[in-house]
């Protein structure tokens, strides 16, 4: 059985975004039907690999891609489905959303890119503006429409009354710079794109190698400590100028050469393997061929085989482990929002993890955020925290002390979901394992995410999911053909976030329906490795992909153009020859040149905007302080007041709401979970603060 037998979804509609929604629904065990759904191409093709024909009337959830006047015209809008079937959950995925003013503006994934502030931030800071900004390697905005639409709908088909969600592609790609978001929502700060000091290179870095490069990531000082004698102790190791870190990121220049200096005598995967015997994260910038056959690929199965165009490739699986065991199902009702009534501990830190959490919160869990005493999760040193903290319930827990571990042990006997992100062992070291709380809880869903995934060859790596983007193949090429490779935005760490949040409550709907209760495994360079699949593909069906900045072979023209104004750019894809030959109106003798020319003396938003009116599409490379002041965003509610500023929302919009609520303090809710989960009293409680295990 899998976690989503029973369940019955249809896909509407040939788009890309549908499409990888419906993949995920299918790789989790739903019955997936489609109409419409196209096979023009290889990626299509394994999107839709084992699907049957769909049937509206007998769903439990549609989902549709489309904007307004797209779903009207073909009969997919919500009135229409609803006099088909009144009871199934519907999720509708478009470029901008459904309401607001941009609605019906044509785009492609190179224009939404822009539009979402992603091509800004990308690939990092650069050291020359005269670089355009860039799109992902691999339609990457279908991928994050549709796991934003598979997420929604989870949670839409456990609502007390059929919803509706409403699901932007631009919010979805938008709340990939978490980060930057909240940095510009909150204090109105904006991230420039011109390289200053380290550009966060002393964090994560990318070395040459005499094969190739390799990514390292020495952030915390044992690490550097570490680092330097993997090295071979250089002298220039005891250089004040390198001493601290703000000291390397003051010196980085001086100090990448050094560096590069050793790493160019050593191969890529030497480099990486000695820095990870020194516990120090490390990976090889891998081609994706690399990919197809690696021991810990083995180990898990994650290729399968399939026939297309003639031929037997190896496509992604589901990058969750599962197992699964036999229980009750549930006998509550559903609340008003759908994850009314479950509790979850939040075991997570920084990114990942914690924006798991935060869908559930924002679906109405109460999540109960475990930390460590002192200085907590990572993320309240940022504006992290801000956002992803929201809606939870904060307690403090020195997992050192065995009354601490107690404690989480009789959390966990009465708590529906288990969030964890530490490295591989730790959990089950304290005794917090899923086989140990199991025992106390056999209705306990209990959800581990890591680098490698908790089992296999590589299972103990030390791994951070900017180091697993180089890993995969996606840094590598996310870049212009004659610019070398870069760490860039951390893409994997949120995309993964809506990936645990699908299986999350799709673990609860399994629990609900059938009484089947999950262990989840996930794996970070799985989930990289899946939404490649369009390159993946590529490079065993003769074309072995390399960087092409902007380039198409669907559309031309097709790029990022400088703008009048400081590093102001706007990105324009033309698919057809009728919005070529529109397009000619205004720029005659139109070529790259000629389109290049034009776009240089004019603003880049009336240039969007006038673009988009003519059915062209067309985008503004946007800044995230840009994604603030955005009416539209302003008109779907993507924004949540905070103080005298916003964070961002949610990539969706549903009929039943969402949870909002503050951030909490380190501990502030300690001694009310204890008492109301728990039932100690004061003297109880009063004890275990001083044994310590309360921080």
């Amino acid at each position: 059985m899998s976690v989503l037998t029973g369940l019955r979804v249809v896909q509407l509609g040939d788009g890309l975004a549908a499409a990888v929604c419906g993949r995920l629904f299918a790789d989790a065990g739903a019955s997936v039907g489609v109409v419409g759904a196209s096979r023009a191409s290889p990626l299509a093709e394994y999107l839709n690999d084992g699907k049957g024909h769909g049937a509206v009337a007998g769903a439990d959830l549609i989902v549709a891609e489309g904007g307004p006047a797209a779903l009207l015209a073909s009969g997919h809008d919500v009135a229409s489905l609803r006099r088909v079937n009144p009871n199934a959950a519907i999720v509708l995925i478009s470029p901008y959303g459904q309401i607001g003013p941009q609605a019906d503006d044509p785009a492609t994934d190179l224009t939404l890119i822009c539009a979402s502030g992603i091509a800004r931030l990308l690939t990092g800071q650069v050291d020359d503006l005269n670089e355009p900004p860039i799109r992902p390697v691999g339609h990457q905005s279908a991928f994050l429409g549709g796991l934003a639409g598979a997420c929604a709908g989870m949670h839409a088909v456990q609502a007390a009354e059929p919803a509706v969600a409403d699901v932007s592609i631009q919010d979805a790609l938008s709340t990939i710079a978490v980060t930057e978001l909240t940095r510009a929502g909150v204090s109105g700060k904006k991230w420039p794109r011109r390289r200053v000091a380290d550009g966060n290179g002393a964090t994560v870095c990318i070395l040459p190698a005499s094969d190739g490069f390799t990514a390292i990531s020495p952030r915390e000082d044992k690490q550097w400590a570490a680092w330097l004698k993997a090295m071979g102790s250089p002298a220039w190791g005891d250089d004040p100028r390198f001493r601290t870190k703000p000291d390397r990121v003051a010196n980085w220049d001086a100090l990448h050469a050094l560096m590069s200096e050793w790493s160019r005598q050593h191969t890529k995967q030497w480099i990486a393997d000695t820095a990870q015997a020194a516990r120090v994260p490390s990976f090889p910038l891998r081609e994706l061929h690399e990919q197809l056959d690696t021991p810990q690929a083995r180990h898990r199965g994650f290729f399968r085989p399939m026939e297309i165009a003639g031929r037997t490739v190896q496509v992604p699986g589901t990058p969750f482990g599962l197992t699964l065991s036999q229980g009750a199902k549930d006998g509550a009702a559903p609340g008003p929002m759908p994850l009314s009534g479950v509790r979850v501990l939040d075991f997570s830190w920084v990114i990942a993890g914690p924006t798991v959490t935060r869908y559930l919160a924002a679906a109405g869990a109460d999540v109960i955020k475990i930390e460590a005493p002192g200085k907590g999760d990572p993320g309240r040193g940022s504006e992290l925290h801000t956002v992803l903290g929201q809606a939870k319930r904060a307690i403090v827990l020195d997992l050192k002390k065995p009354e601490a571990v107690a404690t989480a042990r009789d959390l966990a006997a009465r708590a529906d979901v288990l969030v964890e992100n530490y490295a591989t062992g730790v959990m089950d070291r304290l005794g917090l394992g899923a086989e140990e709380l199991q025992k106390v809880n056999p209705r306990l869903i209990y959800i581990s995410a890591s680098g490698m995934g908790r089992t296999g060859p590589d299972s103990h790596a030390v791994a951070y999911g900017t180091l697993l983007q180089c890993y995969a193949g996606f840094a590598g090429l996310n870049r212009h053909p004659s610019v070398p490779p870069r760490v860039g935005l951390a893409w994997l760490d949120p995309m993964c976030g809506l990936l645990i949040a699908f299986m999350a409550a799709a673990s609860l709907w399994a629990r609900r329906r059938n009484g089947t209760v999950a262990r989840v495994d996930f794996s970070m360079i799985e989930a990289m490795l899946w939404t490649m699949s369009e390159p993946l593909l590529q490079t065993q069906l003769g074309e072995r992909p390399k960087p092409r900045g902007n380039q198409s072979d669907r559309c031309a023209p097709h790029g990022v153009y400088r703008c009048a104004g400081d590093d102001q750019w706007v990105g324009i894809a033309v698919r057809n020859d009728a919005e070529r030959n529109t397009l000619s109106t205004l720029v005659p003798e139109l070529n790259d040149a000629a389109l290049s020319a034009w776009c240089l003396s004019r603003n880049a938003d009336e240039t969007a905007a006038l673009l988009a009116r003519m059915g062209i599409p067309a985008a503004p490379v946007t800044g995230s302080f840009d994604l603030v002041e955005s009416a539209h965003l302003r008109a779907r509610g993507f924004w949540d007041r905070l103080g005298a500023g916003v964070v961002p929302g949610l990539p969706w919009r549903a009929s039943y709401g969402r949870t909002l609520g503050s951030a909490p303090g380190l501990g502030e809710h300690t001694d009310a979970v204890l008492r109301e989960i728990l039932g100690l009293d004061a003297e109880r409680i009063a004890a275990l603060r001083r044994a310590g295990a309360l921080g």
